[in-house]
């Protein structure tokens, strides 16, 4: 739902309408404390129809970018001629650090503010909820003296989100009370000896005088104490300490803001309460050599996880070289020549619909025709055209799995003995050599190809050969030869995931070690065989008495192996 916006008009003498006086609104959006899952439906819709967006923090860009499905700008490589393309989305605007990278002070962010809302449709986005400790309440009062109409929107606080992402709960049956301290000025920290639990924001640089003055006001030294940084993101770390300690602790482990501190008995729940960073990938980078389209579900299950997926493409999907062939196969399907079409992949669907949109056809020419797929990811895609797969393989989800349950050539039951074949070019030939043993004929046709890739940025590279990613998952031999072909090979302490035997034999040729093998040729049941490896590596990490770490943490050359099942 849209905020409606009032247009306002006049007449000059001749009755010679003007042009529409522009009128602005803004939103103040609750952003969350970092998890862009905790965004609301409200700051979606918002996000959706704004044309600029105000900022916080400087990571608010790529959230809203990745929430609206918006394509990262492109730095061209080095040689390479700059494309101006035309913007997509909305105009980001920083709102919380000035040029010269200090954080800009309420009165110019409230200006900043007025100045954009007089004239546009407005996201004004905050860490947080935009009336708990925010600076909300001063520019919505800026634009009411402005005369700019505007509303709230709240957001998921960090004082209760991050506590629930470190497994820390505020309150129990027994701890009642909570109480919010924003650190910095004089503070009567006697109000705060009895035993409530107090959350403590902006505190970490303070932290050793407000706890050295909550033991003189009467509070136990052994009291518990969190300090959780960067909470609900991937980069998550809790410290627990007692008041006595939390000072010289901080400074060991060099804890930075931003932070929530939260002091009471109920810290002593997080042992059986941590659930976010005890995720069996939490924080390990994985390398995903597809597109970003090709790649959505297996990142998806890798957040799920705990992991944090970079999507590098190692192949490019491009036309054939001669589209005749796919021209006259299509019409051949109009025309009713075909009794099957079998799409073996999500790009020949893809290839397929794309050629019927060219001719201005849709999905009831498919009517009296038998549809196949390899296995569920093709029929979603089939299903998403509006059709349903006749067949799909049951057990295994392959061309040969396909073929397995391919019913024979009966010229009683089968008015038209054709199959038409839609496939990339480097596809093998085990599928039209059975359909031709069952009786078939078959018009094996190039629908699309696919070639190598350019290669990914310097950085990425270089993350690839050092060893900064913790993980890559291969989902074909093809991946695995086009990675190593534009990146080179991953460092030795990378975990290997494959999808199967096929290429893992690849992996193997090109020196890389297998640590993980999906029991069946499917993403999902590969993310799961990778998280399973982590979390049993984790468990092993644990049992020895040593702190849990990255593979991306080890500093040795080689990489000791840790079975997973």
């Amino acid at each position: 739902m849209e905020t409606p916006v009032r247009k306002q008009h006049s007449m000059t003498p001749g009755n010679t309408p003007t042009k529409p006086t522009p009128t602005g609104w803004v939103s103040f959006v609750g952003a969350g404390p970092g998890d862009p899952g905790l965004l609301t439906m409200r700051a979606l819709e918002l996000l959706q129809s704004a044309e600029v967006v105000i900022t916080e923090m400087p990571e608010h860009v790529s959230m809203v970018r990745t929430v609206l499905g918006l394509p990262e700008p492109v730095e061209p490589r080095e040689g390479e001629e700059t494309i101006v393309a035309e913007p997509v989305g909305p105009v980001f605007i920083d709102g919380g650090f000035a040029e010269d990278g200090q954080p800009l002070a309420p009165a110019n962010r409230s200006r900043l503010v007025v100045k954009h809302g007089k004239k546009s449709r407005v996201v004004r986005l905050m860490t947080g909820d935009p009336f708990m400790y925010a600076s909300g309440p001063e520019e919505a009062q800026a634009c009411v003296k402005a005369g700019i109409g505007f509303e709230i929107v709240p957001g998921v606080s960090a004082v209760a989100a991050v506590p629930a992402y470190a497994g820390i709960p505020l309150t129990d049956k027994n701890h009642r009370e909570v109480a919010v301290v924003t650190c910095g000025g004089a503070i009567d920290w006697s109000q705060y000896a009895d035993n409530r639990t107090l959350v403590l924001l902006s505190g970490v640089g303070s932290i050793g005088e407000s706890a050295k003055a909550l033991i003189e006001a009467g509070r136990s030294a052994s009291t518990p104490v969190a300090v959780t940084r960067v909470g609900t993101t991937t980069e998550q770390s809790t410290l627990t300490s007692t008041l006595e300690n939390v000072a010289a602790d901080v400074r060991a482990a060099r804890v930075a803001p931003p932070a929530i501190i939260v002091i009471g008995d109920v810290v002593n729940l997080r042992g059986a309460l941590s659930w976010f960073e005890t995720k069996p990938l939490f924080g390990w980078r994985v390398l995903v050599p597809r597109t970003k389209e090709q790649a959505g579900s297996l990142s998806s299950r890798l957040r799920d996880f705990g992991g944090v997926p970079e999507e590098v493409p190692t192949i490019s999907v491009e036309p054939p070289r001669n589209p005749l062939q796919m021209d006259k196969a299509v019409r051949g399907l109009v025309e009713g020549r075909y009794e099957w079409i079998a799409f073996t992949s999500v790009n020949a669907v893809k290839a397929v619909r794309e050629k019927f949109e060219e001719y201005g056809l849709d999905a009831r020419s498919f009517s009296g025709l038998k549809i196949a797929a390899v296995g569920d990811k093709t029929a979603a895609a089939i299903a998403a055209w509006g059709l349903r797969a006749d067949l799909v393989p049951t057990e295994e989800q392959s061309a040969a799995g396909l073929l397995a349950e391919w019913p024979p050539y009966d010229d009683v039951l089968d008015p038209i003995n054709r199959v038409f074949l839609p496939r990339a070019d480097i596809a093998t030939e085990v599928l039209v050599s059975g359909l031709i043993e069952l009786g078939w004929e078959c018009d094996d046709v190039t629908a699309y190809r696919t070639v190598r890739a350019a290669p990914p940025p310097a950085p990425t590279r270089d993350a690839i050969k050092t060893g900064k990613f913790d993980a890559v998952v291969f989902t074909s031999s093809s991946t695995v030869r086009n990675l190593v072909g534009i990146a080179g090979k991953p460092h030795p302490s990378t975990i290997i995931a494959v999808i199967g035997p096929a290429t893992a034999k690849t992996a193997e040729e090109h020196g890389l070690r297998v640590d993980v093998m999906a029991a069946k040729p499917d993403v999902d049941v590969l993310v799961d065989a990778l998280a399973d490896f982590g979390a049993a590596r984790r468990v092993a990490m644990l049992e020895a008495g040593l702190p849990v770490t990255k593979p991306s943490d080890r500093k040795a050359a080689g990489r000791r192996k840790v079975a997973a099942k």
